[in-house]
C-alpha cells in the first residue's frame, strides 16, 4: 500500500477508536451517578486527519506536540495503537485510573509532551519552549541537542484566550522560531458558530508577529473538482457560504447539499454536471473535503515547509467530521447515542466484538504493523529524557545588618554568580520587567541577558553610566519579559520541564511583584500541573509596599501557597533562614523519587516539586549567626522556637515572615505581665499544614504513632495556653494552629485592601504591629493588663 492509503487507514482507526472509546463510557460502562461522562466527540473527528498526518508523516522524535484538550481521545486512542497505551485505560476512560479527559503528563501513562486542559495555556507553552531550547542550544552544555519543532494543535475558540496573543508579542520579541501552531479551524465553539470571516483577522494578527500563515480550505477532492468544468463556479459559492449554513448542510448529506447548490447556481451547464455526476453520498463526501479534514492534504502541506520561521496553519474542518453528528451546532458537547453509533458501526465497517482491536477493518494488518514500525516520530519510543542531579554549593551570607529578605535573595544569587559550579551555569532567571526592582540586577550584570545573537548595550557604548549592564549574548542568562505575568509562569513550565522534554537540567528562577501572583495564577497552577520544577519569588510581599496603596499590596498570596499543589511556599523573615531555604530548594527542584513520606514531618519531600518565596522589601534587624540544627532543620521543616515555652507557657506568639520584629517585640512587653510566653517562627504554614493533614490520615489508617512536625512542636504545651498568630497577609493562614492541639486562637493579619502610608502606620492600622498584639492578648488572657511602651 502507498504512504497516502496508510494514512487514510490509520486516519480511519483512529476516528473510530476514539469514539468508541467517548461511547463506551457513556453508553456501556455501568454508571453510579446519572450524569454525563462526556468525552467530546465531535472536536476529536475534526482533529482526527490534523493528527494522523502530523504524527505518522511530519514528526520527528525531537518535535514536541500540545494536543488541544478535546482531541485527547484521538490521542490516547493513536497511543493505544502504538502499544503505548492500555486496554483497560481505554476502557476507564474519564474514570478512576483510566486515561484522562485532556491529555496529562502526570496523570497519563502514554507519551503526552504538554499536559492541556485549560485553554490557551498549552497553545502558549509551545513558543516558550522553543525558546528554552533554543537557550540550551546556544550554551556549550547543551549544544548537542537536535533541534525540534514546538507543536500546537488549537481550537479555534482557544483564539479567544487573551494569553495567546501575550504570548505572541513575546515570541516576536525573542525571534520565535521552530514553532508550529495548528488551526482546528472548524468555526464552532461550545455555544454556537464562531463569527464569520475570522481567519482575515487572524491571519493578519499572525503575519504582524512574523508568522508564516498557510491557508489549507482545500482536500485533494475539491481540488480535483475545481479543475473539471464549473469548477471555479463551485469554489466561489464555498467560500461565499455562511459557516452556519455550511454546517447545517453537512449535517444534513447529500440531498440537502444538492438542493441546496441546485436552488442556489440554477442550471448553469458545466457546474451542474459537475454536480449531476455525482451520488448524493459522492456529493456530500466532496463538499466536506475541506484542507483539515484530508489526511494527505495536510501531509503534504506539512512537508511543504522547508525552514525554522514559525507557521500558522489555518486548516478548515467540519466539527464531527465523518460521523452522523457532523456540523450539527450542538455538537461540541454531543454525543452519539446508541442507535447513531449503531448505524455508524456498519458504515465503518468494524465488526461486532472487536470494537476495541487497534486493527480490526484492516485488510493488511502486517503491512500497517510495518508501516508503524517505521514512522519516525515513533521510533525512539516514549521521550521523556532526564538529566545529572546538580551538586548545590554551599548558600549562606554575612548577615550582621539590618536587611530585608528580597536584597538576601539579592546577595544569594550574587555570590553564586561569582562562583563556577554547575549549578550557576544552569540557573536561568526571568522576571515580567521587574528585573532591577526584585534584586535580580547583580546576577543579570554578571550573567547577562539572553539572545540569540549578540546585541550591543547603547548606553555602554556611549559611555554613560548605568547600574544596569544590558548585555544581550547567547551566553547569557536572564530571560527578559514584558509585564505579562501569564508569560512569566508559562517560560517558568517550559524551562522547568527542560531536563524531561531535552535531557538538560535547568534551574528557572522568577522573580514577580507579590501582589501579581494572582495575575498568573492559572498558568502557575498549568506549570505545577505538568510537574515543571521553578523557583518563583514573589516581592515585595504584604503591605509593605505601603506608599503605593492597595492594589500594589498582597493579601492572599500566603493561602495560594498553601493551596497550590506542587508548590513548596516559604515565608522567611530572616536572611538566615532564607539562606538555608534556597540551599535545600535548590536540591528540592531536583528530586523526582517516589516511596513514603518522611516520618519526621510526614512530607513527600522525596518527590521534589517547585518553590514559592514570599519575601520582603522591608529591611529589619538579624539575630546573629545561628548553626544550631533545631534552627537550621526547622527552617525548612516550617517553623522553629526563636524563643522556646517554659513548663507554664500561657502565651505564643506565632508569626511568618516580616512581622517578625513586632511578634518579637510584643512577646517581650507581654511577658512583663505573664509567666511565660513563647514565639514560634513559622517559615512555611504550607509545609506544616501539608504535614499535619498527612500525619493524620496516617492515624486514621490505624498508624497511631504518626505525629508531624507541629504536633511535635505544640505538643508540650498545656491546653490552657493561648495561641496569638500574626502574619502580614491574611489571617487564615495561621489560624488553622489552634485546631492542632486544640488551643484557643486569635489569628491576626490583614483582611481588607490596604491604603497608602508608612508601613507603621499600616501596621497600625491592621493591628499587626507590637501594640496590636498585645492589646489582643490583654483581651484574651487572664491577668493584669500589659501596656505597650510608647515607641520612640
Amino acid at each position: 500500500m502507498s504512504h497516502a492509503s496508510h494514512l487514510k487507514t490509520i486516519e480511519q482507526r483512529l476516528l473510530w477508536l476514539s469514539h468508541w472509546m467517548i461511547h463506551n463510557a457513556n453508553h456501556i460502562r455501568p454508571k453510579t451517578e446519572g450524569i454525563k461522562v462526556g468525552g467530546h466527540q465531535a472536536s476529536s473527528a475534526s482533529m482526527v486527519s490534523i493528527m494522523s498526518a502530523l504524527y505518522f508523516s511530519a514528526l520527528r522524535p525531537e518535535d514536541r506536540v500540545a494536543v488541544k484538550p478535546h482531541a485527547s481521545p484521538v490521542f490516547h486512542a493513536m497511543q493505544y495503537m502504538m502499544g503505548e497505551q492500555t486496554l483497560e485505560k481505554m476502557q476507564n476512560f474519564r474514570g478512576l485510573h483510566g486515561v484522562q479527559s485532556y491529555p496529562s503528563r502526570t496523570k497519563d501513562i502514554d507519551d503526552v509532551d504538554f499536559s492541556t486542559g485549560s485553554v490557551g495555556l498549552g497553545v502558549a507553552i509551545t513558543s516558550f519552549a522553543s525558546l528554552v531550547q533554543d537557550y540550551i542550544h546556544a550554551k556549550r552544555w547543551g549544544n548537542d541537542i537536535p533541534l525540534g519543532r514546538m507543536v500546537a494543535l488549537v481550537g479555534d475558540a482557544e483564539l479567544d484566550e487573551g494569553n495567546i496573543y501575550e504570548c505572541l508579542q513575546e515570541g516576536w520579541k525573542n525571534d520565535l522560531r521552530n514553532a508550529w501552531w495548528i488551526i482546528d479551524y472548524n468555526r464552532q465553539s461550545l455555544d454556537g458558530v464562531v463569527r464569520e470571516g475570522l481567519f482575515q483577522r487572524v491571519e493578519k494578527i499572525f503575519e504582524a508577529f512574523g508568522w508564516d500563515v498557510v491557508r489549507v480550505k482545500y482536500g485533494h477532492l475539491q481540488r480535483a473538482a475545481f479543475k473539471e468544468p464549473g469548477g471555479d463556479t463551485l469554489r466561489d459559492w464555498i467560500d461565499n457560504c455562511p459557516n452556519q449554513l455550511y454546517s447545517a448542510l453537512t449535517f444534513m448529506g447529500g440531498a440537502a447539499w444538492r438542493e441546496r447548490l441546485m436552488d442556489s447556481l440554477g442550471d448553469q451547464g458545466d457546474v451542474t454536471q459537475l454536480i449531476d455526476s455525482r451520488s448524493d453520498d459522492e456529493l456530500a463526501e466532496l463538499m466536506e473535503n475541506l484542507g483539515g479534514n484530508c489526511v494527505q492534504t495536510m501531509a503534504d502541506t506539512f512537508a511543504a515547509i522547508d525552514h525554522d520561521r514559525p507557521v500558522c496553519f489555518l486548516a478548515y474542518t467540519i466539527k464531527g467530521w465523518g460521523t452522523p453528528i457532523a456540523g450539527h451546532k450542538d455538537n461540541h458537547g454531543g454525543l452519539m447515542n446508541k442507535t447513531q453509533m449503531a448505524e455508524w458501526q456498519k458504515v465503518m465497517g468494524v465488526p461486532q466484538g472487536q470494537e476495541w482491536e487497534p486493527f480490526a477493518t484492516v485488510e493488511v494488518p502486517d503491512g500497517l504493523r510495518d508501516f508503524l514500525g517505521q514512522v519516525p516520530f515513533f521510533a525512539k519510543g516514549p521521550r521523556r529524557y532526564t538529566d545529572d542531579v546538580l551538586d548545590v554549593p554551599k548558600v549562606e551570607i554575612a548577615t550582621d545588618r539590618e536587611l530585608s529578605t528580597q536584597m538576601g535573595f539579592g546577595k544569594i544569587l550574587d555570590d553564586l554568580s561569582k562562583g563556577d559550579s554547575d549549578l550557576a551555569s544552569r540557573i536561568v532567571t526571568t522576571s515580567p520587567d521587574v528585573t532591577g526592582t526584585t534584586n535580580l540586577g547583580p546576577w543579570v550584570n554578571r550573567r547577562k541577558l539572553f539572545a540569540r545573537t549578540e546585541q550591543q548595550d547603547t548606553f555602554i557604548n556611549e559611555k554613560i553610566p548605568s547600574t544596569a549592564k544590558w548585555e544581550f549574548t547567547p551566553e547569557g542568562q536572564h530571560i527578559e519579559l514584558g509585564i505579562a505575568e501569564m508569560n512569566l509562569f508559562l517560560l517558568l513550565a517550559a524551562a522547568g520541564l527542560s531536563h524531561s522534554l531535552f535531557g538538560k537540567r535547568l534551574i528557572p528562577i522568577g522573580t514577580v511583584y507579590d501582589p501579581f501572583v494572582a495575575r498568573g495564577l492559572d498558568a502557575l497552577n498549568y506549570a505545577c500541573y505538568q510537574d515543571a520544577r521553578f523557583m518563583i519569588v514573589g516581592t515585595p510581599s504584604g503591605i509593605t509596599l505601603a506608599p503605593e496603596g492597595g492594589a500594589h499590596q498582597s493579601i492572599g498570596t500566603p493561602l495560594i501557597g498553601m493551596s497550590q499543589d506542587g508548590l513548596a511556599a516559604f515565608e522567611p523573615a530572616f536572611v538566615d533562614e532564607l539562606s538555608v531555604i534556597m540551599q535545600w530548594a535548590f536540591e528540592y527542584l531536583q528530586r523526582s523519587g517516589d516511596g513514603d513520606p518522611d516520618e519526621r514531618t510526614w512530607l513527600r519531600d522525596e518527590t521534589g516539586g517547585s518553590v514559592y518565596l514570599r519575601l520582603s522589601t522591608n529591611p529589619i534587624e538579624q539575630p546573629g549567626k545561628r548553626v544550631d540544627d533545631d534552627f537550621r532543620q526547622g527552617a525548612i521543616d516550617g517553623a522553629y522556637w526563636l524563643r522556646k515555652p517554659g513548663p507554664n507557657c500561657e502565651v505564643v506568639i506565632a508569626y511568618q515572615g516580616v512581622v517578625a520584629p513586632e511578634a518579637i517585640r510584643a512577646a517581650g512587653i507581654i511577658a512583663e505581665g505573664r509567666r511565660d510566653v513563647a514565639v514560634l517562627a513559622v517559615t512555611s504554614a504550607d509545609r506544616l499544614n501539608a504535614g499535619w493533614t498527612a500525619a493524620q490520615r496516617a492515624r486514621a489508617r490505624g498508624n497511631g504513632a504518626a505525629r508531624s512536625h507541629i504536633e511535635t512542636l505544640l505538643g508540650g504545651l498545656s491546653r490552657d495556653c493561648k495561641i496569638v498568630t500574626v502574619i502580614d497577609g491574611h489571617p487564615a493562614t495561621l489560624a488553622w494552629l489552634g485546631s492542632v492541639i486544640g488551643h484557643q486562637t486569635v489569628s491576626l493579619g490583614v483582611e481588607h485592601f490596604g491604603q497608602t502610608g508608612t508601613i507603621a502606620d499600616l501596621y497600625r492600622h491592621f493591628g499587626i504591629d507590637a501594640e496590636g498584639i498585645v492589646e489582643k492578648v490583654n483581651g484574651l488572657t487572664l491577668g493584669r493588663p500589659v501596656t505597650a511602651p510608647l515607641r520612640m
